[in-house]
């Protein structure tokens, strides 16, 4: 599985190491995922997700149910 989040889509961006004597060499930066479940009370079910560190704020800001709603219209989460 392909380190992206999936419900804000983030994923690892492209830099550059850059030395004291300003030497440059590529390197990535990847994003800060996690694996978690979580508990959908409309559907019933348990899902478990990869997802960002700042996406688990918006979850717990706004909810599961919000969060999975924004991100099928944003055509991001399928399931």
């Amino acid at each position: 599985m392909s380190r992206v989040c999936e419900l804000t889509g983030k994923k690892a961006m492209v830099g550059n190491n850059v030395s004291h004597a300003m030497n440059k060499t590529k390197r990535k930066f990847n994003a800060n995922l996690i694996k978690k479940r979580f508990y959908i009370p409309e559907e019933d079910q348990w899902i478990t997700l990869k997802i960002s560190t700042s996406a688990l704020k918006t979850i717990n800001k706004i909810g599961i149910a919000a969060a999975l709603k924004e991100a099928r219209e944003k055509g991001i989460y399928k399931k």
